[in-house]
């Protein structure tokens, strides 16, 4: 990867220019961009301002002296300027060679081992098992899946979770709802204000536990009835979730159930922790963390005087026993309401003796729906729930989970139904497939004309500016993972997939690509724009949408 020589050949200078190995630092800390400025060069880096302060040197010293130094074998260019940058200009052999990459690479073109296998759960949606996911699961979930695809290439060894949270006063709430729709299949008038969960999507569940277990089953104790109605809602409740999240793309590897925790005594070994660290303490007959020491206002509950634990100290106990399976970092992906919780559970990390920057909390906010200019409420299959098949069945899974990545996760989102339905070039993910689309109708043209393409031709023919800034973005495009990655901003991709999808454009309405009458140019084109056509559709992939081959 280039950027990864071009920081080698950084790292190799300062070292043979005698700096000390401790203001230099490991290669992979050196930052190498892309200048906004196409006079600048192809890259850039800052390196010797990094260093200059480390060693009492002025950065342009430093960067004069590398750019003796580095060795010019790919490069057309290598300059210092002031007050300290390295400027580098790629030659065009340099570039080229980035077809050849991609051609030999195909769908494994932008994989490195840059994270070196460093163990990543990535935790997300997360919702209560009492109802159908909402729309606002669906960001939780395109966002969550993404990052997790993009942290994976980027060389992490990524787990998907799902947390489920089937204990306290929810699970309680969804037990009485569907005991009081079984007795309305046995002909009984409710209350529907009784009902805890008022959607019809509990009639259907109650039906089938009445057609498996029978009217007998109210002659159940009335904790043993509701505890089996409870399990019977919860599991079905999971396979529809389950079930949605595969239809939006999503499967994840592991659904960790609260009650494990309890069951196994985990939630009181975690409590009998704290204590034993003097983090927590008795007052009144509860137990209380100390919060107050860490970011917190005040401490908080553990454990309350009647024996109940809270959600506070469950929560605790689920983040040790992920801690103790051995990730590295744990990435937790919450809804806009749980941003006051962050610190709690930071302290809660380290109070159980974790460095707490291997929690990291990502808040996504909320979304707003859009339709001929005004605001909307989608339809409600679900009593107050507005869910996520309503949004798929609407616009498709496609739309709707490259809609959701459109914007940063902190930044709120109108998701504009019109748009996501229009087939045109105005609509930002049709612009990025017609791009595809377009270059398998090149293809296919050129293999009708008989061209080879597919060693891409003689290379060394692609000189044009538009030709090269292509080469240069498609040499970006294992950057740009990393960076995603590293960032946890998955919408930088799209940035980069439409700039790509734009360059392809320009270069392809100022250049013939098949033209029969001069084989060996239309070859090599042909060879880029089959490159192009692999980077869009392993981006594409990334972000969990199709690649369509026409349009």
């Amino acid at each position: 990867m280039l950027i990864d020589l071009i920081r080698q050949r950084v790292h190799s200078a300062f070292v043979e220019m005698g700096i000390d190995a401790s203001a230099i630092g490991p290669k992979e800390s050196i930052q190498i961009d892309t200048p906004k400025n196409r006079k600048f060069g192809h890259y850039a880096t800052n390196f010797p301002f990094v260093v200059s302060g480390k060693v009492k040197r002025p950065p342009l010293d430093l960067a004069s002296k590398a750019a003796e130094i580095i060795d010019r074998d790919i490069f057309s260019k290598i300059e210092a300027v002031k007050p300290g940058f390295i400027n580098f200009t790629l030659k065009p052999e340099t570039l080229q060679s980035t077809i050849a990459e991609i051609t030999a690479a195909g769908a494994e073109y932008g994989k490195t081992a840059f994270g070196g296998g460093k163990r990543i759960q990535v935790e997300f949606v997360s919702a209560n098992p009492t109802g159908p996911l909402s729309v606002g699961h669906g960001r939780l979930a395109a966002f969550g899946d993404t990052l997790a695809s993009i942290i994976s290439s980027a060389g992490f060894d990524v787990q998907r979770e799902f947390y489920v949270n089937d204990v306290g006063n929810q699970i309680e709430n969804l037990s009485k709802s569907v005991e009081l729709r079984c007795k309305e299949t046995l002909g009984e008038t409710i209350d529907p204000e009784q009902l805890g969960y008022k959607g019809e999507y509990l009639v259907p569940i109650a039906k089938v536990f009445m057609a498996e277990n029978g009217k007998e089953v109210f002659a159940l104790p009335e904790n043993e009835r509701r505890a089996a109605m409870g399990e019977f809602a919860i599991r079905k409740m999971l396979a529809y979730q389950a079930e949605t999240l595969k239809k939006f793309g999503i499967v994840f590897d592991v659904w960790f159930r609260e009650h494990q925790l309890h069951d196994e005594g985990l939630v009181e070994k975690t409590l009998e922790l704290l204590v034993s660290r003097s983090e927590a303490y008795e007052e009144e007959g509860a137990f209380w963390f100390a919060t107050s020491r860490y970011k917190d206002d005040k401490d908080r509950v553990l454990k309350k005087s009647d024996g109940r634990p809270t959600y506070f100290l469950a929560d605790m106990t689920y983040h040790n026993n992920k801690y103790q399976r051995g990730f590295d970092t744990v990435i937790d992906i919450w809804g806009a309401d749980h941003h006051g919780y962050i610190d709690r559970m930071k302290s809660g990390v380290e109070a159980m003796g974790y460095d707490p920057a291997r929690l990291e909390v990502l808040i996504v906010q909320l979304v707003r729906f859009k339709q001929s200019g005004d605001y909307v409420r989608m339809s409600k299959r679900a009593g107050n729930m507005i869910t996520l098949d309503d949004l798929i069945e609407e616009v498709g899974t496609d739309m709707a989970r490259f809609f959701f990545l459109t914007r940063s996760r902190d930044s709120h989102l109108d998701f504009d139904i019109e748009l996501a339905k229009e087939k045109s070039e105005a609509n930002p993910l049709f612009y990025l497939q017609y791009a595809h689309a377009r270059i398998c109708s090149l293809i296919a043209k050129g293999a009708e004309s008989g061209l080879n393409y597919k060693d891409g031709g003689d290379l060394s023919l692609l000189k044009e500016e538009k030709e090269l800034l292509l080469m240069k973005r498609l040499a970006d495009f294992p950057v740009e993972i990393q960076s995603s990655a590293t960032s946890r901003e998955p919408h930088r991709l799209i940035t980069y997939l439409t700039e790509l999808a734009g360059d392809f454009h320009t270069f392809y309405h100022d250049h013939r690509v098949v033209a029969p009458e001069e084989p060996e140019i239309s070859a090599a084109r042909l060879g880029l724009c089959t490159a192009v056509r692999t980077v869009l559709a392993n981006g594409l992939r990334l972000l969990g949408v199709s690649a369509p081959e026409s349009m």
